[in-house]
């Protein structure tokens, strides 16, 4: 126990001792490390400081220099603004120095304008005095006129007017016709050649249509299987094409008569087909009418096309282009329309190509000029306006609707292209074998060509040649001078104009002839 007791004191005494040496060598240790401490503190204490001063030297040297910057910048804008204010004063001074001379100057001319001023209204108040007496002379010389002349002021100026309106028509008639003689002498040769050269490239072989068909037959037997029993197979084709069949003594031959050629042609087409066939029943016919229909249908936007596609026009209406179609069936004073439409077609864009014009232009106006006459049939009105309509209707530019509209001047025209269109259309119509009339017709226009240019006072004798187309009118020369000549000839061109009918253009020619004869004895 007492053992124990010891050990256990001992231990206590050795770990006290141990703590003791542990503290002693303990405090010895961190004491240095203070110390050491201690003395890195202060050194980065005094390089801080150090640091600190240098970067406070160079960032005041940094704004010594910024502020020397400015202040120099400063001084150079102040400087140049300086100079600025200085040439400014300059001009000021300048100007002030003009305005001074000028307001000077102003002075001298308000005097010298009021000195004008003076003189002028002391001359006006002599020539209002010397006006005075001069309207008193005329006062005086007006009515010893008067007494003399026995007439009144009114009177002498009608005869004074009435003179001088002699005079002045005189010499417009004489100024008129040099101005015409130099058109004709300038323009004559450029028009002849743009004119031959339409009507050399536009003019195609003329065959004339007539309003009836004629089919041939197997043998004369066939005529009375057409008719059939009392009649039936003849009424029902008659009904179905809207076309007469015309049956006579003619031997293997029937005919086909109709205004409508396309009708015609349908009633032709399905007619040849049945006589083919050999069955010719009315079901039958109005089969074979429908059929032959619908194909017409097909073959007319065909020929429409080909007419287009010859002339390079694209663009047209499909119903447009049928109606151009149907023009093949259709005759105007024996002229074939589409053959006439082509052909003014193909004049118009000749000569709008020589006057330097739009041709594809002309030539559409000119194929589509007639295309009235397809229906004109069927619908009222001038074929003129109906083709403007259908046009209209169909989409065509305003200028060819007016180009169609006034190719027969129905209406004004509005571009060149549409009078080019005019003359396409008189140059196809009159060109020799284009057209046919009855004689009976044709005696009678130029009996009445004549009567109109004997109409008027001082002609002599009239005479209508070159089949209508000229009327050449003889005249007194005593009663009927140069001018006066030139006057009748635009007075009966316009009379013919307003009175007459006629395809193409008609020339006045007035002839004037002055013979002296005297005897030699």
């Amino acid at each position: 126990m007492n053992n124990l007791i010891i050990l256990i004191l001992i231990g206590l005494g050795g770990l006290g001792l141990g703590t003791l040496v542990g503290w002693i060598i303990r405090k010895g240790i961190v004491g240095k490390q203070l110390n050491s401490a201690e003395s890195n503190a202060k050194k980065i204490i005094n390089d801080a400081g150090r640091e600190a001063e240098s970067r406070k030297k160079e960032g005041m040297l940094e704004v010594k220099e910024e502020m020397h910057k400015l202040r120099t910048g400063f001084e150079k804008e102040t400087s140049g603004r300086r100079v600025e204010l200085q040439e400014l004063e300059k001009r000021m001074m300048q100007k002030e120095s003009s305005l001074d001379r000028k307001v000077e100057m102003l002075d001298k001319k308000d005097l010298e304008i009021e000195k004008k001023k003076k003189y002028v209204i002391s001359k006006e108040k002599w020539i209002s005095d010397e006006s005075d007496k001069l309207n008193q002379v005329k006062e005086e010389q007006k009515k010893v006129l008067e007494r003399l002349a026995k007439m009144t002021p009114e009177e002498a100026k009608n005869i004074l007017l009435s003179r001088m309106e002699e005079e002045v028509k005189k010499e417009g008639m004489s100024m008129m016709k040099k101005i015409e003689q130099q058109t004709i002498e300038t323009a004559d040769r450029k028009s002849k050649r743009i004119l031959s050269q339409a009507i050399q490239k536009a003019a195609s072989e003329f065959t004339a249509d007539v309003t009836v068909s004629t089919v041939a037959l197997p043998d004369d037997e066939m005529k009375g299987r057409i008719i059939g029993r009392e009649g039936r197979n003849i009424k029902a084709f008659e009904t179905a094409t809207g076309v007469d069949l015309i049956i006579d003594d003619t031997p293997e031959a029937l005919t086909l008569s109709a205004f409508d050629g396309v009708r015609r042609e349908v009633a032709r087409v399905s007619l040849e087909r049945l006589i083919a066939d050999g069955r010719i029943h009315p079901t039958r016919i109005e089969e074979t009418v429908i059929k032959a229909r619908e194909e017409m249908d097909g073959h007319l936007k065909e020929v429409g096309e080909q007419a287009a596609y010859e002339l390079d026009i694209q663009g047209i209406h499909p119903e447009i282009i049928k109606l151009i179609g149907r023009l093949r069936y259709r005759t105007s004073y024996g002229q074939n329309v589409l053959q006439h439409s082509v052909e003014v077609a193909k004049a118009a864009r000749v000569m709008a190509l020589e006057l330097k014009l739009d041709a594809g232009f002309a030539a559409r106006a000119g194929l589509l000029h007639d295309i009235g006459k397809a229906v004109d049939h069927d619908v009222e009105g001038t074929h003129a306006k109906i083709g403007a309509d259908l046009a209209k209707k169909h989409e065509e530019s305003d200028k060819i609707v007016n180009a169609i509209a006034a190719h027969h001047e129905d209406c004004p025209v509005e571009t060149i292209e549409a009078i080019l269109i005019q003359a396409g259309d008189a140059v196809s119509a009159s060109r020799p074998g284009a057209r046919r009339e009855s004689l009976e017709f044709y005696l009678k226009r130029l009996e009445n060509l004549e009567k109109i240019a004997e109409s008027f006072p001082g002609v002599e004798k009239s005479y209508a040649i070159q089949a209508g187309r000229e009327i050449r009118i003889i005249v007194d020369p005593g009663r009927v001078d140069d001018d006066m000549a030139m006057q009748m000839a635009r007075d009966i061109a316009r009379k013919v104009e307003h009175e007459l009918k006629y395809p193409g253009q008609i020339k006045v020619t007035v002839v004037r002839e002055v013979r002296s004869v005297e005897v030699a004895r």
